[in-house]
């Protein structure tokens, strides 16, 4: 990875932190990319819970770097990008914007600062990838339409009163709360959190581009692989592949 996100690890709890505070932890390409490689470390680590989190006080995550849009945000999307079986808490604070509210929607669980001010402002820019319409089933129908639709800031305070977000604790507090809930998941029976996170995850029916986002890397994870790069070496050359099966 390079420096954009940090990853750090104590007696099974992972934390991963969103590292451009200088630019309010907005997504660029690097950053999505550190971010994913980030979460499958997590995946495959004997890490058993996570926190993710951003840097700096101001902002947990400005959204997309308009300067650097990263074009494949749904990569570093847990359940999106790719599947996540071990508990993911999300620890917000200051902006949380676009992209970033992404993010933090797809955790399993998510702790607020009283600093907190969510906002989706794609209808009034006029761009949108749509991951964020799940939202609406995740929270009352209308709470997510007033949210989506109308791109005014949300307050923590607000959003634990609809359901968004599980805690609004005073700034400070939010990653030690966070830290905490993720320790406690870890030192859980992880079969039974698994198959618990796992069927509440799939009685909430995922959005059109959700299910689109995952076709899409389900594809590129056979178009990328060295199978691929062997079925057109071996087209070329006229010969048999030599499969290896990754």
């Amino acid at each position: 990875m390079s420096n954009t996100v940090s990853y750090t690890s104590d007696e099974g709890v992972a934390i991963i932190t969103l590292d451009r505070p200088e630019k309010l932890n907005a997504l660029n390409t690097a950053l999505v990319a550190d971010l994913e490689q980030a979460l499958i470390r997590f995946r495959d680590s004997s890490d058993r819970a996570a926190v993710l989190t951003g840097a700096g006080e101001r902002a947990f995550s400005a959204g997309a770097d308009l300067d650097d849009n990263p074009m494949d945000l749904f990569r570093a999307v847990p359940h999106v990008g790719f599947e996540l079986d071990k508990p993911l808490v999300a620890a917000v604070h200051g902006h949380v914007i676009g992209g970033g509210y992404v993010l933090a929607q797809h955790c399993d669980l998510i702790v607020a600062a009283d600093t907190t001010r969510f906002l989706y402002p794609e209808a009034m820019i006029g761009f949108t990838g749509g991951i964020s319409a799940g939202l609406a089933a995740r929270v009352p129908l209308k709470h997510a339409m007033e949210f989506l639709l109308l791109g005014e800031p949300m307050s923590g305070e607000r959003a634990y009163e609809i359901g968004m977000v599980n805690r609004c604790v005073p700034y400070g507090e939010h990653l030690e709360l966070a830290t905490a809930w993720a320790r406690r998941l870890a030192d859980s029976a992880p079969l039974v959190v698994q198959r618990l996170r796992q069927d509440c995850e799939d009685s909430v029916l995922r959005s059109p581009s959700e299910r689109a986002a995952r076709t899409r890397y389900n594809l590129s994870t056979v178009n990328d692989s060295k199978d691929y790069a062997e079925a057109l070496s071996a087209r070329a050359e006229k010969r048999q592949p030599n499969w290896v099966g990754a």
